[in-house]
């Protein structure tokens, strides 16, 4: 059983889309916003506005990898994007114990892809090809333990 006295370590992961389990290097934008809203009315005593809670913004997440020859899932998600129709799916990014079960575990709901970026190429380097993908969700559930 793992020492609750410490956190847990970020490296290892799984991310599961569509039904599918992808590997990545990164995933970033795990973030969930609640937008202030600020109102006064002109008969307040107070010369300052109060701020209440409005609607929730989630970020857009990003995922990274290495390239892989003949391995395309991100331009078919993409391609599938037509005039007014998306494939959304659902995407589940779990953090793991060092048995490989889920401690924390972030689901996002309706994701469609928004951004895919191409690795950077340089013709002195020596680094792994990464490319990424940025998906828009609809919301963002955490389950902690």
């Amino acid at each position: 059983m793992a020492n609750s006295n410490y956190p847990q370590p970020a490296f290892h992961f799984r991310v599961d889309w569509g039904g599918t389990s992808i590997s990545f290097t990164e995933v970033t934008g795990l973030n969930i916003e609640n937008q202030v809203i600020e109102y006064r009315d002109g008969a307040s005593m107070v010369f300052s506005t109060v701020k209440m809670p409005g609607l929730q913004k989630f970020g857009n997440v990003t995922f990274k990898r290495g390239i892989f020859t003949g391995d395309n899932d991100y331009y078919e998600w993409l391609d599938t994007i037509k005039m007014n129709t998306i494939e959304r799916r659902p995407v589940t990014i779990s953090l793991l114990d060092e048995s490989h079960n889920p401690v924390m575990v972030w689901k996002l709901n309706n994701a469609f892809p928004a951004k895919i970026e191409g690795a950077s190429l340089k013709a002195s380097g020596n680094e792994v090809a990464i490319e990424s993908l940025e998906v828009a969700h609809e919301g963002l559930v955490i389950e902690n333990g």
